[in-house]
């Protein structure tokens, strides 16, 4: 049988399709081969005959042919050895015909036995036409040299070799058809499964940004508050300041358990502590004061005058750089007052939020590359379909401008 042009080995291909179909046509060979010698048996009756004995003989050397050659062709993908039993094939059954007719029956198996060994339609068309010429020509010999017999001889080829021809072409078609369908199947499972492991890598390495993004914004935060906070101690204990340590020390005490809260959050994957029970502008607040206590910098918050609901993804994403902001204030800026504002700008599709952190320090280099904070931040709010911009200010400073539309799902999408 032919297989469709595609990519691959096509010897590996053939082989492939044998060795699967190969079950199915040694039922189909010997059960026909079954019948056949039956019927050359029983026909006129059995006797001594020897014909129908060499008829049988050479119907045994086929059997013989087929399991030594054909089976091993089929199971190798064997080109060369099937060549051989096909020549071996046509060769017998005209033998076959030619000592008893009614070996004629043989036909069946050995047209479909071409088209499964053939690997072209030229050759399977080729070989069916010389084991017609070959049959036909064994049954005239056999049958006598009475012209009479010719035309019907001829005619009776003819008609065979249509059929088988048609038949051997169509059945090749629905079998490569079957093929292309088994392989195009093959290679979308394998697209599938290749697709799989791909988002489960896109998915492992989104996960695990997410997780730095969250231990940057929390707990690394919360860890540099406590080293500063006991350097700070540390230091008013050796002035003779202990009440100023004390209260240093319960500031540790309390952004440990803070720490401790988020990490618990982080991974159980709640909201974060700060907004657990109360509003994103409560959470500012607590946030500002405490970021004075730490650093003694001055932070004011402007919130909105009327509250509005922003949904909880977006206090996230705006809690977060809020957080952000102030940790690059406390590590570069060296100011001494913050501005943190928030604005609600309502509109026909919902409120638009806008966050902006201002410091009087020292202002952002343009030519300074954002290091992972910032760039965790800006990929956060892009998420959000937000956006974030950084500049100097004129008077002195940074400004953080982190602006979320109306709906972060639909932005998102």
């Amino acid at each position: 049988m032919t297989t469709a042009d595609r990519a691959g080995d096509p010897t590996a291909e053939r082989s492939a399709f044998w060795a699967r179909t190969l079950r199915g046509w040694d039922v189909a060979f010997y059960l026909m081969m079954a019948i056949s010698a039956l019927a050359v048996v029983v026909d006129d009756g059995w006797g001594a005959d020897r014909t129908r004995v060499a008829a049988l003989a050479v119907m045994g050397a086929l059997v013989v042919a087929y399991t030594v050659v054909a089976r091993r062709a089929a199971r190798t993908g064997n080109r060369r050895l099937a060549l051989v039993y096909l020549g071996l094939l046509i060769v017998l059954v005209s033998a076959t015909v030619l000592l008893d007719t009614m070996a004629t029956i043989l036909l069946f198996v050995a047209y479909s036995q071409i088209w499964f060994f053939a690997d072209s339609r030229r050759l399977g068309t080729l070989l069916s036409f010389v084991l017609t010429v070959g049959v036909f020509g064994a049954l005239v010999v056999a049958l006598g040299p009475d012209r009479a017999d010719l035309p019907s001889a001829l005619t009776q080829g003819t008609i065979a070799l249509a059929f088988a021809v048609l038949l051997g072409l169509w059945t090749t078609n629905v079998a490569e058809r079957g093929e292309e369908r088994a392989y195009l199947l093959e290679q979308l499972e394998a697209a599938q499964a290749e697709l799989g492991r791909s988002h489960h890598a896109e998915g492992v390495a989104a996960e695990r940004e997410r997780m730095a993004r969250e231990i940057h914004d929390t707990l690394a935060q919360g860890f540099t508050s406590i080293v500063m906070l006991s350097q700070t101690a540390a230091s008013d204990l050796r002035r003779g300041r202990p009440e100023q340590a004390a209260q240093r020390i319960d500031l540790v005490e309390r952004t440990a358990r803070d720490n401790l809260a988020e990490a618990r959050a982080l991974v159980a994957a709640f909201a974060p502590v700060g907004l657990e029970g109360s509003t994103l502008a409560e959470a500012l607040e607590r946030l500002a004061a405490r970021f004075g206590q730490e650093t003694g910098v001055q932070v004011e918050v402007v919130l909105p005058r009327t509250a509005a609901d922003l949904g909880r993804d977006r206090e996230v994403i705006l809690l977060r750089a809020a957080q952000e902001a102030l940790a690059n204030v406390r590590r570069h800026a060296g100011a001494a007052h913050v501005q943190l504002v928030l604005a609600a700008e309502p509109g026909e599709g919902g409120t638009t939020a806008h966050l902006e952190v201002l410091d009087d320090g020292r202002g952002i280099d343009p030519g300074v590359a954002e290091g992972f904070g910032l760039r965790g931040m800006r990929e956060r709010v892009t998420s959000g379909g937000g956006e974030v911009a950084v500049s100097r200010r004129t008077e002195g400073g940074t400004r953080v401008r982190v602006t979320l539309p109306a709906d972060v799902a639909e932005a998102a999408s």
